[in-house]
């Protein structure tokens, strides 16, 4: 890994286009300015870096980072992942040289997904709530619909029959033990309660693509190093949630046959790099779920890969949804800062995306 002072933040690059839904880069400019910076810079390609240091953006899409999506991650501030976007673009700028890989996560999702109100209804037949949680009630007999606070909401929900001719070949008796199974699982993991989102990041909607300035910065990259704009696809199985990029919530179906699999292709990639530098959204569900798998795969080959692990702090914010008058229908900040203390305790590092890398703990040693 060069040494090499830090970069300045190119003049095409404005901050106040992070909160901007419609901002998109002209590709063809882009391309013509970062062959000018890197005559000017002499950086050289990413295949020749000895040392491979591989930055990892976790859903830092539309409907996430601007007001306007479905699902802001705003975190307590309200300008959460707009000010994270800024300063993830300006990190990727100043360290262009010791960036070898950008790979970015999609969240990826259809109309009808357990995680959706609509998979759901009510014993009249009605569609659920957002923002409430399905969870096991009555000592495992049945499945309610709850509000964050656990006060119940309706008795009794069940998968929505319209969809079972084409999830499980209309065999509505096995949909209704798999959602039941699978919010036992659920419980059984203790990670998340299942939570029912607003419509996010389905594809073919504007919300799926990626913030206009991070989407540039990426392609800046790519073009000034010679590198391809990675992309990793998650969350397209109706039946389980896939907050991680690694793994989906749930791996079995009731019946003892598999439902998803992990992601062991690109769990093999992060585990053989130099470093990996972890950003995106949202710090309390796909940032948290993330790097909790990586560090279960981790401890599973060698707990010391765990200081090849840098999480940019400043560069990611948590889901927090206000009521309107003052206070949150939910808060998942402390769950996220639970979860960096973990990680920090296991030996990953919980960095500044504003320090030079060469500042950062043992980064040096790693690269030597």
């Amino acid at each position: 890994m060069t040494t090499r002072q830090q970069l300045q933040v190119p003049s095409f690059f404005d901050g106040q286009n992070a909160g901007k839904w419609v901002y998109r880069p002209d590709l063809t400019h882009l391309f013509d300015e970062s062959q000018a910076w890197k005559g000017r810079y002499g950086v050289k390609p990413s295949a020749i870096d000895r040392f491979r240091l591989h930055l990892l953006l976790i859903d830092v899409q539309k409907d996430f980072c601007y007001p306007e999506g479905t699902l802001y991650v705003g975190g307590r501030s309200g300008k959460g992942a707009i000010e994270d976007n800024v300063r993830i673009s300006e990190f990727i700028y100043r360290e262009l040289p010791k960036i070898s890989e950008i790979t970015t996560t999609f969240d990826t999702h259809f109309a009808y997904q357990i995680f959706f109100p609509w998979f759901w209804v009510d014993r009249d037949g009605k569609s659920l709530s957002q923002h409430t949680m399905i969870r096991i009630h009555d000592n495992g007999r049945r499945l309610v619909n709850i509000l964050p606070d656990g006060t119940v909401l309706k008795d009794d929900v069940k998968p929505n029959p319209a969809i079972a001719s084409w999830v499980c070949e209309g065999n509505y008796t096995w949909l209704e033990k798999q959602a039941f199974f699978y919010c036992q699982e659920l419980a059984k993991g203790g990670k998340y309660t299942l939570y029912l989102w607003p419509p996010h990041c389905i594809l073919g909607s504007d919300g799926h693509a990626l913030s206009g300035v991070v989407h540039e910065a990426r392609q800046f990259h790519s073009f000034v190093r010679g590198n391809q704009s990675w992309g990793e696809v998650k969350g397209t199985h109706p039946l389980t949630e896939n907050y991680s990029v690694l793994s989906p919530e749930v791996l079995m179906r009731w019946d003892g046959k598999p439902l998803a699999q992990k992601n062991a292709r690109f769990i093999k990639t992060l585990l053989s790099e130099g470093a990996v530098v972890i950003a995106g959204q949202a710090a309390s569900h796909c940032v948290r779920s993330s790097i909790d798998d990586l560090l279960g795969e981790i401890l599973a080959k060698d707990p010391e890969l765990a200081k090849k692990v840098y999480i940019m702090q400043d560069c990611m914010s948590s889901v927090v949804v206000p009521d309107g008058k003052g206070g949150y229908i939910a808060d998942f900040t402390p769950q996220a800062e639970e979860s960096l203390a973990k990680f920090q305790a296991a030996g990953m590092y919980v960095v500044d995306s504003t320090d030079p890398v060469e500042s950062w703990p043992e980064l040096k040693k790693l690269a030597a």
